[in-house]
C-alpha cells in the first residue's frame, strides 16, 4: 500500500522479521503524570483519503481502520508474520485440518458465531461474503481489489481500458457459503492466500451498506457501483465493523479521527476507553506537544530524531527492519490540464509536455542525477539501504549484487544530452516535483533532485511543493504528479506484492504513471503462480535487471523503522504488515498506559 512515511509467505522475510533489535533511550521515568489515562493519542502528519475498506489504499487510512475498526478472517500472531491466528473465523484452515483442499484451490473459513457489528447486527457468513464481493467488485482506480483478484479471478482489475471484463457470476463462483462456513476459490495455488486474507478480508453488514446507498449485493446492480467516485459512497466516513473500537468522528476540518472502545466487541473489552489520531504537519508542535505528555505516541523523521533522544519520559525504540521501500515515480503520461506543475506543458524551456519522461534517456539522467548516499546519510542517519528495484531486501528473489544507479554527474549529463533527441539539453525545462506535506525525508530527497539538476544545466529548472497526505495520493491518481515521491509498504510479505503494484500495467504505479511493459506483466505473472521458490526467486531477479533498464523510477531507500512514545504506553509491539501512522503500526486493542 502507498505510505505516507515514504501498500505470501517468505523464508528470507520471516527471519528478517524475527530479528528485530528493540533498542531504548531516554528516560525510563515519566517526567510529567500520566495524561488522560483512558486516552490515547498519537500525533502524525498524514490524514486519511478515506474510510471505506474497500477504497482505502494508503497507510493512514488503513492505519485507523485496521486492526482497530474492522477485522480479517484471521490474522498475524503478533510479531510473527508466518503464524496466523483466528479472528472472525475460528479456525486458521490447513491441509492438515482439511480446510484447504489438496489441489490447494479451496479454502474453507468456519465463520465465528455470536460477533456483533457497531451497530448491534449480528454477523453472518451472507455478511462475509458480501464483504469479499464487494471488495473485489467495486475496484476503484488506485485500490486494494486486485489483492483478492488475483488469486480468485486471475486477473488484477475487473476493467481493461474503462470496459469491464469481469462479471458478477466470475466472482460468486469464486466465493461461495456453505453452512457456517465461507468458501475460496480460486484460479489457481496461491501459496500466499493465507497472509492476504490475514490483512484484506475485512467485515462490513450488507444490510447497513444497502441502507445507506451502497451496493444491495444482487448481480443486477453490482456494475453501477464499479471504480466509484471516492466521497460519492456513505462508507466514505462512516464505519461499522467489529473491531474493539468504533468511530465517533472524523473531523476533516480540524484533521482529527476519535475512536471509543466498543464495549459489545465479542472478545474481553479494549484497555483503551478512547484513541485520538489528530493530523499535525509541523515537527516543532507535534514534539510540543509529547514533551508535555499531551500525546503519547508521535510520529518523527530520522533528520529529527536527535531532538527526541534523551527527552524525559519519552522511548525510542529502534532497528526495526521494514518492508517498505521509498521511491521517486516517473509520469509517463501526464495530465497537464490545469495542471500547475507542467508549466507551459511543452518541451520549450518553460515547462514539460505529457510524454517528458518517457524518453528512457531522462529517467535514466535522473537516476544518475540522485545522491543515493546523501540521502541516506541526511533522511535516514545512515539507518537505510540502497534498494535495486522493488524487489527489496526480506523477500523472496531480493539480489543484492544487482546493478544499481550510482551519482555520476557526468553520466547524468550525457544522458541528457541525448534525451529528445539531444534537443533537451539546449532547450531546457522546468516543471514542479512534488512531496507530501510534512514528510522531512521526502523533502530532502526533492532538495537533492533539484540541486543537482540545476547544477547541470542552468536551464534545467525545478520547483518543490508539498501537499497534504489526501490531495497527494488524489493528484497522483488523477496523472497529474510529474516526478514526485512515494513509498509502498507491505500488505504481505511476498514479492508478488511488490512486483505487482509496480511493474504490472494495472498495477497501482503503472497506472499512475502511464508505465506499460508486455515482459514486465510476463514476469510478474509467472513470479504469481509458480510454486517452487528458487524458480520464482530466479523470475525475481529477472524483473530486476528490468527494472534497472527500463528505470520506471529511482528506488531511493529502504530504512530502518523506529518509534517514538511515552514511557507510560504499554502493549505496543512491532508487526512489520501493520500499516504505519507514526512510522510503525499500532494494535490498539492490546495497548494501555
Amino acid at each position: 500500500m502507498v505510505t505516507v512515511v515514504m501498500l505470501r509467505a517468505c523464508a528470507v522475510a520471516m527471519v528478517v522479521v524475527l530479528s528485530v533489535v528493540t533498542l531504548g533511550s531516554g528516560a525510563r521515568g515519566a517526567a510529567v503524570p500520566v495524561s488522560n489515562p483512558d486516552t490515547m493519542v498519537l500525533l502524525t502528519y498524514g490524514d486519511p483519503q478515506t474510510l471505506d475498506p474497500a477504497y482505502a489504499y494508503d497507510t493512514t487510512s488503513d492505519g485507523i481502520l485496521w486492526p482497530g475498526i474492522y477485522e480479517t478472517l484471521i490474522t498475524y500472531d503478533g510479531s510473527v508474520l508466518s503464524r496466523y491466528v483466528p479472528r472472525l473465523a475460528t479456525t486458521v484452515p490447513s491441509a492438515s485440518n482439511g480446510l484447504i483442499s489438496k489441489d490447494g484451490l479451496t479454502y474453507a473459513f468456519p465463520i465465528r458465531q455470536g460477533v456483533r457489528f457497531h451497530d448491534g447486527s449480528m454477523m453472518t457468513p451472507a455478511d462475509v461474503r458480501y464483504s469479499m464481493l464487494r471488495f473485489m467488485l467495486q475496484d476503484p482506480d488506485g485500490g486494494p481489489a486486485w489483492l483478492l483478484l488475483t488469486p480468485l479471478l486471475g486477473v488484477d482489475s475487473t476493467r481493461e481500458r474503462g470496459t469491464l471484463t469481469v462479471t458478477y457470476a466470475d466472482a460468486a463462483r469464486a466465493v461461495t457459503v456453505q453452512g457456517q462456513n465461507v468458501v475460496f476459490h480460486l484460479k489457481h495455488p496461491y501459496a500466499a492466500f493465507l497472509s492476504i486474507l490475514a490483512a484484506w478480508s475485512f467485515v462490513l453488514p450488507q444490510h447497513w451498506a444497502a441502507a445507506h446507498g451502497d451496493w444491495d449485493g444482487t448481480a443486477a446492480s453490482w456494475a453501477r457501483y464499479n471504480n466509484p467516485k471516492l466521497q460519492d459512497r456513505y462508507e466514505f466516513d462512516h464505519t461499522d465493523g467489529t473491531g474493539p473500537f468504533q468511530l465517533t468522528q472524523w473531523d476533516r476540518q480540524g484533521k482529527e479521527v476519535i475512536l471509543t472502545r466498543n464495549d459489545r466487541y465479542w472478545r474481553a473489552p479494549a484497555r483503551l476507553d478512547r484513541v485520538v489520531i489528530r493530523t499535525v504537519s509541523e515537527f516543532a508542535a507535534r514534539k510540543l506537544e509529547l514533551q508535555r505528555g499531551d500525546a503519547d505516541i508521535i510520529a518523527v523523521d530520522r533528520p529529527d530524531q536527535s531532538q527526541i533522544t534523551g527527552m524525559d519520559g519519552v522511548s525510542v525504540q529502534d532497528g526495526f527492519p521494514s518492508l517498505v521501500v521509498q521511491v521517486l515515480h516517473f509520469n509517463q503520461k501526464i495530465d497537464v490540464a490545469a495542471n500547475p506543475d507542467v508549466g507551459s506543458g511543452k518541451l520549450d524551456g518553460n515547462g514539460i509536455p505529457p510524454d517528458f519522461f518517457s524518453d528512457v534517456h531522462v529517467r535514466r539522467a535522473f537516476a544518475y542525477a540522485f545522491d543515493y548516499n546523501t540521502f541516506i546519510q541526511d533522511a535516514y542517519h545512515g539507518k537505510a539501504i540502497q534498494p535495486s528495484g522493488p524487489i527489496i531486501q526480506g523477500l523472496l528473489g531480493y539480489d543484492a549484487a544487482a546493478p544499481k544507479y550510482t551519482f555520476d554527474r557526468q553520466k547524468a549529463a550525457a544522458e541528457f544530452k541525448e534525451a529528445w533527441g539531444g534537443k533537451l539539453w539546449d532547450t531546457g525545462f522546468h516543471f514542479t516535483e512534488t512531496f507530501n506535506t510534512g514528510n522531512a525525508a521526502r523533502q530532502i530527497g526533492a532538495e537533492i533532485v533539484k540541486d543537482v539538476v540545476e547544477s547541470l544545466n542552468p536551464k534545467f529548472r525545478i520547483d518543490i511543493r508539498n501537499l497534504q497526505w489526501s490531495t497527494f495520493l488524489e493528484l497522483t491518481n488523477q496523472h497529474k504528479g510529474t516526478l514526485y515521491a512515494l513509498g509502498w509498504a507491505a500488505d504481505y510479505p511476498d514479492p508478488d506484492d511488490f512486483a505487482q503494484p509496480f511493474m504490472a500495467s494495472n498495477g497501482n504505479y503503472p497506472k499512475r504513471n502511464g508505465f506499460s511493459d508486455p515482459q514486465a506483466d510476463q514476469l510478474v505473472q509467472q513470479g504469481a503462480v509458480t510454486q517452487d521458490p528458487a524458480k520464482r526467486a530466479a523470475i525475481y531477479r529477472q524483473l530486476t535487471k528490468l527494472v534497472y533498464d527500463d528505470v520506471p523510477g529511482i528506488y531511493a531507500a529502504q530504512a530502518t523503522q523506529f518509534v517514538v512514545m511515552r514511557t507510560w504506553v504499554r502493549g505496543w509491539y512491532y508487526n512489520a504488515i501493520l500499516p504505519s501512522l507514526a512510522n510503525v503500526g499500532f494494535d490498539f486493542y492490546t495497548m494501555s498506559k
